[in-house]
């Protein structure tokens, strides 16, 4: 049974990176935004904001989450070609063949993943074109990996469920702006203490503030506060289990 669901999804997985590698411009108009970000922050506001950071370099500090907001507008993505997917009834056609069910929407998930990884490769390119500079080891650059790794899948699976659940295009990728402005209202552009307090506590409890922190800790080789790592994997996989959950159940009512 494992063999038969690994078989379906890669052959489903071919399908999705073949539409994917077809639209090349997906992938680079979802880095774009971030990249535009990071150019207006740093050779911008970067010479007003940088005192407040305590770094030498803005754009050491504000790559991390760059790179989380790039994520979060590449999943967006995912919710479309799902609902397209949805439209055009080949889910239909998928349930009268014998392919393992869950094996479609690990596709969709996995081609997420892929195609995040290189809009990440691209957004840290222009980082160091840029002056971006890590003394980090391999060690910490696998660590930071598996961290964006791990967030890329659980917001995925937001981008599923909203692809299931909507009623339009413009429904399907809406979700994602939330995503987007969360880093906006997080330690990502300056220190949470420089916020009103209301601000600063909701700041400092929402997922990408540990998340972060725990990747600037790790580019910087600096010890990373066992508080902030906990939190950062709790909600990864606390929200990817919620929304993989609802994923499941949404997909199973649409082909019944």
């Amino acid at each position: 049974m494992t063999t038969h669901v690994l078989s379906d999804t890669g052959a489903l997985l071919g399908r999705s990176l073949k539409h994917v590698t077809r639209s090349v411009d997906t992938i680079v108009t979802t880095a774009l935004t971030p990249i535009a970000m990071m150019l207006l922050f740093v050779y911008v506001f970067g010479g007003a904001i940088k005192a407040s950071t305590g770094t030498a370099s803005y754009v050491d500090y504000l790559l991390p989450g760059i790179l989380l907001m790039a994520i979060a507008s590449g999943v967006a993505y995912t919710a479309l070609r799902l609902f397209n997917d949805l439209q055009s009834g080949l889910f239909e056609r998928f349930g009268s063949m014998p392919i393992a069910r869950a094996a479609v929407l690990w596709a969709h998930v996995l081609t997420s993943m892929a195609a995040n990884a290189v809009t990440v490769v691209i957004i840290i390119a222009v980082g160091l074109a840029m002056g971006f500079r890590s003394s980090a080891g391999p060690l910490a650059w696998l660590a930071v990996a598996g961290i964006l790794a791990l967030f890329t899948l659980s917001v995925t699976w937001i981008a599923v469920v909203a692809g299931l659940a909507a009623k339009t295009v413009d429904g399907a990728t809406g979700f994602s702006y939330p995503l987007i402005f969360l880093p906006f209202v997080s330690s990502a552009f300056v220190p949470t203490d420089t916020m009103p307090t209301p601000v600063r506590v909701f700041a400092e409890h929402q997922p990408v503030t540990s998340i972060v922190d725990t990747v600037s800790a790790l580019l910087g080789e600096q010890p990373v506060a066992t508080a902030d790592l906990v939190a950062a994997l709790a909600w990864c996989i606390g929200i990817g289990a919620i929304a993989y959950a609802a994923a499941i159940r949404l997909y199973r009512r649409k082909i019944r």
